[in-house]
């Protein structure tokens, strides 16, 4: 028995090796990239493309933590500190906050909106913020990334928005998760939060993998038309830890399989008797490249697809469609042995973290915001709708022919955006009183922090036309 698995063990370090040679030549059979790494080791499991090129989307987001992280720890900002929203930030693409102009956010609450709504105006509020503007933070961004090992990296923006100069690949990201691990243990809960609950909704993590795989604790998705469905999955079992990468999946149920199917793996395969064959990570050479682009397959006339990043296009107004996918429950369903039975199908119930604007509240103001009623989803559904169906049928009532002119339907624009995004005005609220993260539990009221004013007002650069609402 034990020679048998250590014959195993042999094949699939041999295996192992020439997959990781053939993943540094050879252009995708097709759009898609992953890699599985040991979060202690580095070393690398498994990979498929994994040094290829490739758009990131919002899983940026994670090296926009990594930057804030690092501010933190050299003490220029605190959890505490007070951020502005600017022009350049409230004119971001959804997905966002959607704050006017002015609103304050703590960074602590701006990073807790990026990582679980994929706020793409959190994000250029915190580059602004730390920063100045976001050409300086991505400069930055660059420059740090390519300090880590991550040599495929340039960044023009912290959110992953649409932009041919915003690169990574699955094997920086694996890298940077690593960091993220490794330098930040005690913030590790900003990338497994399962929900948000801003005012009166709550946001759930857009990460179905949280709750339902056995150990998920991370990290983060992304989606643009350009890159496809992305994950970062990390996952912990008996004191072991990996992560897995993801890009260019064709929907977010099979980038969300395809991870646990990677894990899984892993975990079953446990450590190789010739484990020290496998490189590690940062010895995978990265490719000269150009990025597959993959916008007609993922948002042609054939796709019915919303083209802006992120996530409400696949997974609806508040990430309950990523967590109620029929496809993806079916394809847990239909996993075999031993990995089915360490699945929950159904979305597990989970206890959101409040977020809000303003300063830090004491802990007593959280836990009576966190007892705010929550707006009724069921209902609130059926309201659009028939805002919807009236806008329906006032077009149809105004566009009979006037002149031989049909009337403009300016109104059933203004409903589809509102439904579709879910935007939210600048309420008060706030955190769980059990919140464990950064600054979540003050005991009692504190002074108003240092407000920095985001002095970039410029406005937001124009992402590729092709991946964009026209």
């Amino acid at each position: 028995m034990h020679c048998s698995n250590f014959l195993k063990g042999s094949v699939f370090s041999l295996a192992l090796a020439s997959v990781v040679l053939s993943s540094l030549v050879a252009a995708p059979a097709r759009a898609e990239s992953s890699i599985l790494i040991d979060a202690e080791s580095g070393k690398v499991l498994r990979a498929e493309n994994a040094a290829y090129p490739w758009y990131p989307a919002s899983t940026t987001k994670l090296m926009t933590l990594y930057m804030t992280l690092s501010a933190i720890r050299d003490q220029r900002v605190t959890p505490d500190t007070l951020f502005a929203v600017s022009p350049n930030a409230a004119a971001q693409a959804p997905t966002k906050m959607g704050f006017p102009v002015g609103t304050q956010v703590t960074i602590d609450n701006a990073i807790k909106m990026m990582m679980v709504k994929s706020a793409n105006d959190m994000a250029v509020v915190l580059a602004e913020g730390l920063d100045g503007s976001v050409d300086q933070f991505t400069r930055a961004m660059t420059e740090t990334a390519h300090r880590l090992g991550m040599t495929e990296s340039s960044f023009v923006n912290p959110n992953g928005l649409p932009e041919y100069g915003q690169v990574m690949s699955a094997r920086d990201l694996a890298i940077l998760a690593r960091t993220l691990i490794r330098e930040f243990p005690e913030s590790s809960d900003y990338w497994h939060i399962p929900a948000i609950k801003y005012g009166r909704r709550i946001v759930r993590n857009y990460n179905p993998l949280l709750g339902r795989y056995p150990g998920a604790d991370g990290m983060k998705t992304g989606f643009v038309c350009m890159s496809g469905f992305n994950l970062v999955a990390t996952a912990t079992r008996d004191n072991r830890q990996l992560i897995a990468v993801v890009l260019g999946a064709p929907s977010s149920s099979s980038r969300s399989i395809k991870a646990a199917q990677l894990l899984e793996a892993g975990f079953l395969q446990g450590l190789s008797p010739l484990a020290f064959l496998a490189p590690k990570v940062d010895a995978i050479m990265p490719i000269e490249a150009t990025p597959p682009d993959l916008t007609d397959e993922m948002c042609g006339k054939h796709r019915k697809r919303h083209h802006s990043d992120d996530e409400e296009a696949d997974a609806g107004s508040d990430g309950d469609a990523a967590q109620n996918d029929p496809e993806f429950a079916a394809a847990l369903a239909a996993l075999r042995a031993p990995m089915a039975k360490n699945l929950a199908l159904d979305p597990p119930a989970v206890t959101p973290v409040v977020v809000y604007t303003g300063p830090t509240r004491t802990s007593d103001q959280i836990a009576k915001l966190a007892a705010e009623p929550v707006a009724d989803p069921v209902r609130k559904k059926a309201k659009h709708k028939a805002v919807a169906a009236h806008a329906t049928d006032g077009k149809k009532a105004t566009t009979k022919p006037k002149e031989g002119k049909p009337a403009a339907d300016n109104g059933g624009k203004a409903v589809d955006g509102k439904a579709a995004h879910g935007k939210t005005t600048a309420k008060t609220a706030g955190k769980t009183a059990t919140n464990t993260l950064p600054a979540a539990s003050a005991a009692a009221a504190k002074p108003p922090p240092e407000v920095k004013a985001n002095t970039s007002a410029a406005p937001a650069k124009k992402p590729a036309a092709a991946n964009f609402p026209q």
